[in-house]
C-alpha cells in the first residue's frame, strides 16, 4: 500500500499470502493518518492490474473500484510487470519476468523515460518457458536502429520468472544479462510513481472501466494436462 502526498511517498509493504484483504484497508487508514489527510483529499486511486495471480489481481481491482466509486474518484491502472521493473531502471533496461505457472512466463521489457519511469519496449506477453529465450533473441535481432537504447548486451532480469525451470531458460541469453534478480517483487510504491506520471498526463479512468490484464484466458490445467506436464518435466 502506498500514498503520494505533497511530493512525499509513504508506503507499507509485506509479503503476506492470503492476508491482502485483511491488511489493505487498515494500511490505507494508517497511511492517511500518517500524512495527516482524510479520504476526501484523495485525487485518484491506482492499482496493479496484472498480469499475475488471478485471485490477487481481482481482489486488488475490486477493492480499488469500491473505494473509488464511494469517493467519486478516477482510477489509474498500472501494469504489474512495469511496477516490477521500475526500481531497476536506474541502471539500464529491464526484462520483467513473472512465473505464470503451467509452464509459462509473463514477460515485459522496459527502458526508462526522462523521469526514470518504465516505457514498454514491446507488448507484454505470455510465452512458454521453453520458447522464451528464442522469442527474446528474435525480438532483439530486429531491434537495432529502432530502439538503440535497448540493443546493448547488458540487460537485468527481475522477478519470479527468472527462477522458472530452475533458471535454465536464461542460459542462452547469458551474454546479454548483467544481473538476475528472481526475488524481486512489484511494490505499491512503484505503482504509485507510475500512476503519478499518468495522472499528470490525464490518463485516468472511471472506476467501472477498470479491467484486469490477465494475458491468459485459461487459468488451470485439467488432471490429464497436469499429468502430461509432470511427465514432460521428468523427461
Amino acid at each position: 500500500m502506498a500514498l503520494l502526498h505533497g511530493g512525499e511517498l509513504l508506503a507499507r509493504h509485506e509479503v503476506a499470502p492470503r492476508r491482502h484483504a485483511e491488511l489493505a484497508l487498515p494500511w490505507a487508514e494508517a497511511l492517511l493518518a500518517e500524512a495527516g489527510i482524510g479520504k476526501s483529499r484523495i485525487d485518484a486511486l491506482a492499482v496493479g492490474i496484472g498480469p499475475g495471480a488471478f485471485t490477487g489481481v481481482r481482489l486488488a481491482i475490486s477493492l480499488v473500484q469500491g473505494i473509488a466509486l464511494g469517493l467519486g474518484r478516477p482510477v489509474l491502472p498500472a501494469s504489474t510487470l512495469a511496477a516490477l521493473a521500475e526500481p531497476f531502471l536506474v541502471v539500464g533496461p529491464v526484462l520483467a519476468a513473472i512465473d505464470a505457472r503451467m509452464g509459462e512466463l509473463y514477460l515485459g521489457e522496459y527502458a526508462a523515460d526522462a523521469e526514470g519511469l518504465p516505457v514498454a519496449l514491446e507488448a507484454e506477453c505470455l510465452v512458454p518457458v521453453g520458447e522464451a529465450a528464442a522469442a527474446l533473441q528474435a525480438r532483439w535481432a530486429v531491434r537495432p536502429g529502432r530502439d538503440g537504447a535497448s540493443v546493448g548486451p547488458r540487460l537485468r532480469v527481475v522477478g519470479s520468472g527468472a527462477a522458472a525451470a530452475e533458471g535454465a531458460w536464461l542460459a542462452s541469453l547469458a551474454d546479454r544479462l548483467s544481473e538476475v534478480v528472481p526475488e524481486a517483487l512489484p511494490t505499491a510504491a512503484a505503482v504509485a510513481r507510475i500512476a503519478r506520471r499518468d495522472f499528470l498526463a490525464g490518463r485516468v479512468l472511471a472506476p467501472e472501466r477498470l479491467e484486469p490484464r490477465y494475458l491468459r484466458d485459461k487459468v488451470a490445467l485439467t488432471a490429464a494436462e497436469q499429468a502430461a506436464a509432470r511427465a514432460a518435466r521428468a523427461g
